[in-house]
């Protein structure tokens, strides 16, 4: 096979199953972000409870979507920059593409890892869908769980700025760009 039949055979988009489990993942981040950011608003009471139960249960489930989405792409190697437009990035746009991407998946696990870890150490079972109780993540310590919560709120912090410099990449190459970037992780575009 010539190289340039390796080239023109590689894939240009994402497959549909990192398509959507790309935006599955950013729907509940975004869910759980914005959950998190306003339950701790609330007084005490029978809502924010509730709200705290959600906010744990959106964990889980982005913990469990992280592993499914990272072993996919380790079984399937995402679609690589086009030539043009790795030709056109400065130096410093490739470490930021690649850093950002890096450092996203990093705090996919360690946000809800750390959230899991501060409901067990402050001792607040987590049961999953009120229906499936997980084991405690680490023995139950109040003195752990007021080191661990700083921790948890900052990596989410953390990744809800990615998040945005993630969405402002996006669209910087969609409208200033042009070079339809974007077009490889819309749903329905092949």
């Amino acid at each position: 096979m010539s190289s340039n039949t390796a080239v023109s055979s590689a894939p240009t988009r994402y497959t549909a199953t990192a398509k959507l489990l790309h935006w599955v993942l950013a729907i509940a981040l975004i869910g759980a972000i914005g959950l998190g950011l306003y339950m701790v608003s609330l007084s005490f009471s029978p809502l924010r409870l509730k709200l705290y139960n959600w906010h744990k249960w959106l964990g889980v489930s982005i913990l469990v979507l992280s592993v499914v989405r990272l072993g996919w792409r380790f079984a399937n190697k995402p679609p690589a920059l086009p030539a043009a437009m790795q030709a056109a990035m400065p130096a410093w746009q490739h470490l930021a593409h690649h850093g950002t991407h890096l450092a996203l998946y990093a705090l996919f696990f360690a946000v809800p890892l750390l959230g899991w870890a501060y409901s067990s150490a402050a001792g607040f079972p987590i049961v999953f869908l009120g229906m499936l109780p997980l084991p405690d993540f680490v023995s139950p310590s109040p003195g752990l769980a007021e080191m661990i919560k700083p921790l948890h709120q900052w990596s989410a912090y953390a990744l809800a700025a990615l998040i945005v410099l993630h969405v402002a990449a996006a669209l910087k190459h969609q409208f200033i760009d042009r070079d339809g970037l974007l077009l490889r992780m819309l749903p329905g575009q092949r």
